[in-house]
């Protein structure tokens, strides 16, 4: 019994800890632990591209089947964000408001949400898959790998939703640290079993799905355990797995705006696979999947950093705590600028370094040299779209929320993914991403500036 209350008692210390710690300090504790993870994250995706890629006699074909598809992932995990990250900023603000049971109902809901998703997923891209993937940009020379590693990942559906689906509500509470175990034990693992599959047992493209399929259930059952636990705020209870109409709304109404900023990568991956298939070829699709995958090294620690940062922000907005609000907004500004801009720096000043890491074809890399200065550009201002997505996702504003979720991806850059090569050629694609970040980054920031005040004396009041 006295563990019990040692244990709750240590659960509420950490919710109260957000709205009490210096910012920085509290910003921290939190954000690196979510950015550790996110990074890990991307990086054992990374790994299974750099060990496909560096396979034996057909690896430039089988990195560049592999990355077709991606599309399909991203609308996997985007349906996670959607229950995921709709319903934890809900959960945080009511923890800040003190309605811990109303948390729980969150959570219960959001947790059938993921299983149902799984289902109909599965079931869905399981039939259909081989003519998405050439929809996605597959040739005849790519679709036996895209098949082979796609029909492998769609069986783990269920582990990944609820891996991914649940991450945030341990966030939620204050326990970055907690959540970033959950991600590093399922992108270690992966790390480790990747060689093991791909060249010791020899099974390729299959070996890589199989591992990842492993490791995302370690990481969903880690997940699952610690929310059904004495050491969870927010719990997992039988009395609270059903679902409410209301509450689904309410997270779906928040859930769309992370679920468009991940889903609407596949769309920009099937507008520019198509057209670098089009106007370019082969190598030209290769070079996207290295492309992708360097960007996500820039933005990824961002997102991360954000997402454990969000839930200060929701809970200190349900706690009617202003200035507080005001104070993380701006620190979190200057922290995502200063290094999405060093950072990207970095990437453009050394192309070939980060070429080489993904393929050992001359062509591929000498391609990627000339093109990825200008793909990550836009990246140097992507701090202010971030800062800005984050701070009204923290406010509940799923209006403005959805706005710039759709902003950058689908109102600039696949409209002008779609427009630039007709005009300047295969080029033309590799620019639409740059003017696109660039555009967003003013718009959002712009939008920040002008309707903060507004939405924080409207609670005041």
């Amino acid at each position: 019994m006295r563990e019990q209350k040692d244990n709750k008692r240590t659960a509420v210390s950490s919710e109260m800890l957000m709205g009490t710690a210096p910012f920085m300090q509290i910003m921290f504790k939190m954000g690196i632990p979510a950015m550790i993870a996110q990074l890990i994250n991307i990086i054992y995706n990374i790994v299974d591209r750099i060990y496909i890629g560096h396979m034996e006699g057909d690896g430039s074909l089988a990195l560049t089947g592999v990355g077709v598809t991606l599309p399909v992932l991203i609308i996997v995990s985007a349906f996670s964000a959607f229950a995921g990250s709709g319903g934890a900023p809900l959960a945080a603000i009511a923890l800040g408001r003190g309605e811990r049971r109303r948390a729980q109902e969150i959570l219960g809901n959001v947790f059938l949400m993921l299983l149902v998703f799984s289902v109909v997923l599965t079931v869905l891209f399981q039939v259909i898959k081989e003519p998405v993937l050439y929809l996605f940009g597959a040739s005849d020379a790519t679709i036996p790998y895209a098949m082979k590693y796609l029909t492998i990942y769609l069986w783990g559906t269920v582990v990944v939703q609820l891996a991914l689906g649940l991450n945030p509500f341990i966030s939620a509470q204050g326990k970055t640290g907690i959540a970033m175990i959950s991600v590093m034990l399922g992108a270690g693992l992966n790390i480790l079993l990747d060689p093991v599959f791909i060249f010791g047992l020899n099974l390729g493209v299959e070996g890589a799905a199989i591992a990842t399929v492993i490791s995302q259930f370690c990481s969903a059952l880690f997940v699952v355990g610690f929310l059904l636990s004495e050491h969870s705020s927010i719990r997992i209870k039988k009395e609270y797995l059903k679902l409410s109409m209301e509450t689904v709304g309410r997270i779906a109404a928040l859930g769309v705006s992370p679920f468009i900023m991940q889903s609407t990568e596949c769309m920009i991956s099937v507008v520019f696979n198509s057209n670098l298939q089009k106007y370019g070829g082969d190598l030209y699709v290769g070079s996207l999947v290295i492309l992708q995958s360097i960007m996500q090294l820039i933005l990824t620690p961002i997102s991360g950093f954000n997402q454990g940062v969000q839930p200060i922000i929701s809970y200190n907005y349900g706690a009617g705590d202003k200035a507080r609000v005001k104070g993380l907004m701006k620190r979190l500004m200057i922290i995502n600028v200063t290094f999405s801009a060093a950072m990207t720096a970095l990437v453009m000043v050394l192309p070939g370094m980060f070429a080489k890491i993904f393929t050992p074809d001359t062509l591929l890399i000498e391609l990627v040299k000339e093109v990825l200065p200008i793909f990550v550009a836009g990246c140097l201002v992507f701090g202010v779209q971030m800062s800005s997505q984050t701070t009204f996702l923290g406010l509940g504003q799923a209006k403005i929320s959805l706005f710039m979720a759709l902003l950058r991806k689908v109102i600039l850059l696949i409209p002008l993914a779609v427009i630039f090569p007709r005009i300047f050629g295969v080029m033309g694609i590799y620019w639409a991403e740059p003017i696109a970040d660039a555009l967003a980054a003013t718009i959002c920031g712009t939008t920040l500036f002008l309707r903060i005040g507004k939405i924080l004396n409207k609670e005041e009041g």
